[in-house]
């Protein structure tokens, strides 16, 4: 099975900054530890895409290892692409979690 290519969508972009800016104030050990949460679970779906819980309609997700946040995504089967939807923080409102525009 061949691995797919990603992309943020610029509301998961602006998330993900936000969120790395408020570590890098607190720790740049936390921020970079973020940066490679991130990476980690951008990679694991890119290899497995299916293999993330289906949460809502055509959205999955997974949860960062150590940090507070899901990453939540869709599948492009045609374009082999991960579209990322959010790098949603879990203290927000979970009845706004699949309601952003996109």
């Amino acid at each position: 099975m061949a691995d797919y290519a990603f992309l943020f969508v610029p509301i998961a972009a602006n998330e993900y900054e936000e969120a790395f800016r408020w570590y890098e104030e607190k720790s740049v050990i936390a921020a970079d530890g973020f940066i490679v949460a991130v990476q980690e679970a951008v990679n694991a779906v890119c290899t497995h895409p299916e293999r993330y819980r289906n949460t809502y309609k055509n959205l999955r997700e997974l949860t960062l290892k150590k940090y507070p946040f899901n990453l939540i995504y869709y599948i492009d089967e045609l374009n082999k692409l991960i579209i990322i939807v959010s790098i949603y923080h879990h203290k927000r409102n979970p009845r706004r979690k699949y309601t952003k525009k996109r």
